[in-house]
């Protein structure tokens, strides 16, 4: 079974989880890196986004912790059983890490639950026009067994 990494788990008030959501949601729709894609592993869909910080309000990076600045980013992650129709994210055990030319090292996981949806939020810094990977382990609950994730994206410097 695939341990546990989520360094910090949130319970959050409404006014600050709708800024993040909206923030995000918007995020997906206006920029092109931050577009979500989806990938199926069996029933489960994990959607994943790339979401630059300089979209995000000063007061909605401070109440999640996140850094803003033009070399920062947020990888976005939520998983769901499709078969059932299920539309709210739901826990998951997820360990991996990231890396690119000159750094890496284990994702810094930051678990965000909202009401019955649970979403997984992983701040980095990124090289410009260089490329960020991505690797990772998760297990939705009510999975029988871990599935592994591998992706790369290209970033640019925000001004």
């Amino acid at each position: 079974m695939v341990s546990q990494s989520v360094r910090q788990q949130r319970d959050l008030s409404h006014s600050s989880r709708r800024g993040l959501i909206v923030a995000l949601l918007l995020a997906g729709f206006i920029l092109p890196t931050a577009a979500q894609q989806s990938t199926r592993y069996d029933q489960f869909e994990l959607h994943h986004s790339i979401v630059y910080t300089t979209f995000l309000s000063p007061e909605v990076a401070a109440e999640y912790g996140i850094t803003r600045g033009p070399d920062k980013a947020i990888l976005t992650l939520s998983v769901r059983d499709a078969d059932s129709g299920e539309i709210a994210g739901r826990p998951m055990k997820i360990e991996g890490r990231t890396w690119d030319l000159i750094t890496g090292g284990d994702m810094r996981i930051k678990e965000i639950r909202e009401g019955r949806a649970t979403y997984y939020i992983v701040p980095f810094e990124f090289l410009d026009q260089e490329y960020r990977f991505f690797e990772f382990t998760f297990q939705p609950e009510g999975a029988a067994s871990p599935f592994d994730h591998k992706m790369k994206v290209q970033l640019w410097r925000q001004s």
